[in-house]
């Protein structure tokens, strides 16, 4: 079936409400603004680090005041809310998904195993917008370029990845700067001497508490997150006001664009260097467009647009009106936010401030794991054990340990590094102004590619915007020696292991395609393949999604059985977000039918979850006793099921199934019965480990007269194969280069890989079934 008519025969997207639109922009500001509405707690202290003097013609406060509004009213109003939270794909936000959306339409993909049936799935293709002839020849022609040139396709690799690993390094130094400044409050309570022995590890021990309870996951305390930002907001905006009216009304003059103008060329080098600090201000705009998959486009804008956006901008005032009042501080260090605040309220202000830093930094943490996740599932990061922490199994809610605690040591060791939080916001504003220069460089190649716009509309916003971004960028890389080498650090370890995995999972996978198995020496074998034919039925994985694995030729050439019913199963990720239920399998048949050998290939989204194993036993069953009853059914039956074409002469056409909840009818009929009791019904029983009374999953053969004879045999086999029990096979490689090879290729898949793999976790699908059933085949990879 055509995307076309997979369009016409879904139900339209219903609009939602203004009490829902209202309801999840109230929630987005718990989990999407923590990090930004915690900003004004160090960006003044950041900003005037450099030794910048207050004058009496408060040109330096109100210049830095001036940078602040516009980079607020530039960066994510104007450039996130109004432009790139509508390049989602398919909902979804963040980096990666803007590669995916490129990947698609330029048909380029991280995956080796790609299929042309892939592109039938419902959320592969987005409808695109209309746009002159010109446009779109430009599109089309940028997009040919992408498909002949590898270079590009491996550029546009690497820049994903780098904003990627900045985006991690991001979980790493967020949480430190947002905890470390809101204890500093500390500052005014205690003198000097004292507070810098209890600062540090006030702030340690939140930081172990904080990455601690991330296995509870966020459904258990969420419902805090969005009453504390609100909580937050409130107070910053109305101290903010407090002091605009008490110290000084006329600080909105700081307002126009010309106060920068005077800050830079009165303050030079130092004021340029400056601009480092500066953006911390927008850090965490990107998680606007990093958790779209939340929330809807409206409800994230309207929160930033009507709450988050002002109540900053008038806690920013409020500071600067304080400090054009307050030239001669006592020390350095009490140009902080706390400054500001009456002393009546600054033990109240301090607690709210602490509780905001943690949700601030609970929302970089989670979309740390999202991000890992998405890379994991593309092949471009590590095998991770990935726990959905939520019981209605949300997508979003995950956690991942070894991230967790590898985020902790790193977190730890940058705050008692450094102690300070000029060295910390010199790391940040890095790591966050790359992952925006990221951003604004794939979403220009969105405009032209996808949207089919004018290419010099991409370029203008490229330059509008990567102008004001690669000013920041370079005051943020000045300060190399000064902590920005952190995010450079961590983005190259990061980068390393994503490609050297990446790499090898390219090479094993072209290993197999060599060696996979001819259909001339499996239809020599006979009906038998030469051995024994046992009862049950034999799963073999493979990442294979045509062919026949030289695992299976490895496996019946050493021993004399197999099992009397064959599938190959192959659990891959294909590049969009979800994949709808009824769109799931696709299922084949390889050889002759009395052979009993089938192919299933499982696919996923990168931010879908995986089926447990009781729910991916049951659906495999079902979906190839579909395939049986419908293999010679046309493409436009009752049941909607169409054929896609095999990509290898071995395979015939492969059918796409749902799982079994998206299959209302078919040839068998599934029960649950807390009893089991089958004495009339032709059964097969699936225990279900759980303390509530077991249950009995059966599959019962209806006893139709229409049905085909052999089609009915078929059945009762499968049915039989399935009764005797199921085995499930997978490869235990090891990969080696090849003799002859290049002394960095050796070393990185000899040494690198072989290590990233020895410590990384088995596939997803091996997960699914219980050890006892398992068998690994071990085999050497000459890549």
């Amino acid at each position: 079936m055509d995307i076309e008519a997979r369009n016409r025969n879904s139900s339209p997207i219903k609009k939602e409400s203004w009490k829902t639109v209202m309801a999840l922009a109230y929630q987005s500001l718990g989990v999407v603004y923590g990090d930004l509405s915690t900003s004004p707690l160090y960006v003044y202290k950041s900003a005037f680090a450099e030794d910048i003097q207050h004058s009496e013609t408060n040109e330096e406060i109100f210049g830095v005041l001036s940078f602040v509004f516009w980079t607020l009213t530039l960066i994510p109003l104007l450039k996130y809310v109004f432009i790139v939270l509508r390049a989602d794909d398919n909902g979804e936000g963040g980096t990666f998904a803007l590669y995916t959306l490129l990947c698609r339409h330029a048909r380029v993909s991280t995956l080796p195993n790609g299929q042309l049936a892939d592109e039938e799935l419902y959320e592969y293709r987005k409808d695109e917008i209309v746009s002159p002839s010109s446009s779109r020849d430009i599109g089309l022609s940028l997009k040919s370029t992408f498909e002949k040139h590898k270079i590009l396709q491996k550029v546009l690799l690497v820049l994903a990845l780098l904003g990627t690993c900045m985006v991690i390094g991001d979980g790493v130094l967020t949480p430190a700067i947002s905890v470390f400044s809101a204890v500093s409050g500390l500052e005014l309570s205690m003198s000097k001497e004292h507070h810098q022995y209890v600062e540090l590890p006030v702030a340690c021990v939140i930081l172990v508490f904080l990455f601690c309870l991330q296995h509870y996951g966020t459904h258990r305390v969420g419902f805090l997150f969005a009453p504390i930002v609100v909580l937050w907001l409130l107070c910053i905006s109305t101290i903010g006001v407090y002091n605009i009216f008490r110290w000084n009304p006329k600080v909105f003059q700081a307002l126009s664009p010309y106060y920068m103008y005077k800050f830079l060329n009165k303050t030079r080098r130092g004021g340029w260097m400056s601009l480092g600090g500066i953006l911390l201000c927008i850090t965490g705009s990107e998680a606007m467009y990093a958790d779209l998959g939340h929330f809807s486009q409206l409800s994230i804008k309207m929160a930033f647009t009507f709450v988050v956006y002002p109540s900053l901008i008038l806690a920013y005032m409020g500071q600067a009106a304080y400090l054009s009042k307050h030239h001669i501080l006592e020390t350095d260090y009490r140009i902080g936010f706390y400054v500001s605040v009456p002393e009546k309220i600054r033990w109240p202000v301090l607690g709210i401030a602490i509780l905001a830093a943690v949700v601030g930094s609970q929302a970089i943490i989670t979309g740390t794991f999202s991000i890992i996740k998405q890379c994991s599932a593309l092949g471009c990061f590590p095998r991770v054990k990935i726990i959905h922490t939520s019981p209605t199994n949300k997508h979003g809610q995950i956690y991942i340990p070894e991230i967790n605690w590898t985020l902790m040591l790193l977190c730890l060791a940058v705050t008692i590094g450094f102690r300070d939080t000029k060295h910390i916001s010199n790391a940040a504003g890095l790591a966050v102004i790359t992952v925006m220069l990221v951003t604004t460089c794939l979403m220009s190649l969105v405009m032209v590619i996808c949207w089919r716009k004018s290419i010099f509309l991409a370029l203008g916003f490229m330059f509008f915007f990567g102008s004001v971004e690669v000013l920041y960028f370079s005051a943020s890389l000045i300060k190399f020696r000064e902590g920005a080498w952190v995010p450079v650090a961590l983005s190259c370890i990061f980068l390393i292991i994503m490609f050297v995995w990446h790499y090898g999972t390219i090479k094993k996978y072209e290993f197999d395609v060599q060696n996979k198995v001819s259909i001339n020496w499996l239809l020599s074998l006979g009906p038998t393949l030469g051995i024994m034919r046992v009862r049950g039925i034999g799963l073999i994985n493979t990442e294979l999604v045509s062919g026949i694995p030289a695992i299976f030729s490895h496996f019946v050439t050493n021993l004399p059985a197999f099992h009397q019913v064959v599938v190959f199963l192959c659990v891959k990720s294909v590049p969009v977000p979800h994949v709808r239920p009824e769109e799931r399998f696709l299922v084949g048949r390889i050889g002759p039918k009395e052979y009993r050998l089938y192919r299933c290939i499982a696919r996923y989204g990168y931010r879908d979850v995986n089926m447990d194993d009781v729910e991916f036993e049951k659906d495999l069953i079902c979906c190839i006793a579909e395939f049986i009853r419908t293999e010679r059914a046309s493409t436009n039956d009752a049941n909607g099921i169409g054929d896609v074409p095999s990509d290898s002469e071995n395979d015939g056409k492969m059918s796409v199934f749902g799982t079994a909840s998206a299959n209302s009818e078919g040839s068998i009929r599934m029960c649950e019965d807390e009893t089991g009791d089958s004495s009339e019904l032709k059964e097969i029983a699936v225990s279900v480990a759980s303390p509530v009374p077991r249950k009995r999953v059966r599959f019962v053969l209806p006893g139709s007269p229409q049905m085909n004879t052999g089609v009915r045999e078929e059945l009762c086999e499968l049915m039989e194969a399935r009764e005797a029990g199921l085995a499930f096979i997978r490869g235990h490689c090891y990969v080696k280069a090849k003799r002859g090879s290049s002394l960095m290729k050796r070393f990185v898949i000899n040494f690198g890989y072989d290590f990233l793999r020895r410590n990384s976790r088995g596939p997803t699908n091996a997960l699914c079934f219980p050890q006892a059933s398992t068998l690994e085949v071990g085999m050497v990879y000459q890549v």
